[in-house]
């Protein structure tokens, strides 16, 4: 298989300089911190009409990111996992989703979102409406992380 390449569309400014400031996936501390995705300026025209949608899906590369071993621990299991069976931010491809509130443009290309949880400067490759309809899952499962 043939490497990939990516571009990055522009950043993401948040008050968490390093991973291990960040929070566990953007739900704490509450109140949730506004950040910031930058977008740069040959990629502005694509943000035509976001501002109509409430929440987003922000896709970043999380270049801070350590090693990756197939194996993990996590703090909250009982046992080592496998790291696709987790949502650890050390990963083979260290691609980060996060559903996001959207709280408007604080400039051109300047979006304010909610319930990010990645270090500042964080690359930002892609960014999508949310739509329950198509992205909510009622019927899922969550795994070994299910009550029992």
């Amino acid at each position: 298989m043939s490497p990939l390449t990516l571009t990055p569309i522009g950043h993401l400014e948040t008050p968490w300089p390093t991973p291990e400031d960040c929070p566990r996936n953007g739900r704490q501390p509450d109140p949730r911190p506004l950040c910031r995705a930058v977008v740069l300026p040959e990629y502005r025209a694509g943000l035509d009409q976001l501002d109509s949608f409430s929440h987003l899906i922000l896709l970043y590369w999380m270049h801070l990111s350590g090693p990756a071993p197939l194996v993990i621990a996590p703090r909250f299991a009982a046992g080592p996992r496998g790291v696709f069976a987790t949502r650890a931010p050390v990963r083979p491809n260290p691609i980060a989703l996060s559903v996001v509130a959207f709280a408007g443009f604080a400039a051109p290309g300047v979006l304010l979102v909610r319930n990010l949880d990645c270090a500042s400067g964080t690359p930002l490759l892609d960014i999508k409406p949310y739509l329950p309809t198509v992205d909510a899952e009622p019927g899922a499962t969550m795994g070994w992380l299910a009550p029992r």
